[in-house]
């Protein structure tokens, strides 16, 4: 099993943000730090070194993996942006504001594995 430090390898935030269609702007909000933060870190390809952002990170990358097994890149940018039913007329990048991962984990596993909600 990696380890924490060997999965954070694989973390890119420009990566993250370009999959999941964030500006910089958007990604310093979802992870609560500066968009000069996320530049610097997309320019000298660091991490943060924050757990609790790292954390984060590691979320949205497993959201952005997960959801484009399941939509293509625009659906998935379609999927984040738009107010849906299941997740009370929000969007997914709403609930992402708020720090709430798993509805939209479980909302892409339903999809991935053909249940659906």
């Amino acid at each position: 099993m990696p380890t924490l430090k060997e999965s954070n390898k694989k973390l890119s935030p420009v990566e993250i943000r370009k999959g999941l269609g964030l500006s910089q702007e958007r990604l310093s909000r979802l992870l609560g730090v500066s968009s000069k933060s996320i530049n610097r870190w997309e320019t000298d390809n660091t991490l943060p070194k924050d757990s609790a952002v790292l954390k984060r990170l590691a979320k949205l990358k497993e959201i952005r993996d997960l959801g484009l097994m399941v939509y293509t890149p625009e659906g998935l940018k379609e999927f984040l942006f738009t107010p849906l039913p299941i997740f009370a007329g929000q969007c997914a990048l709403d609930l992402l504001q708020l720090g709430d991962y798993e509805p939209i984990v479980s909302v892409l596993a339903s999809d991935l594995e053909g249940i659906g909600f």
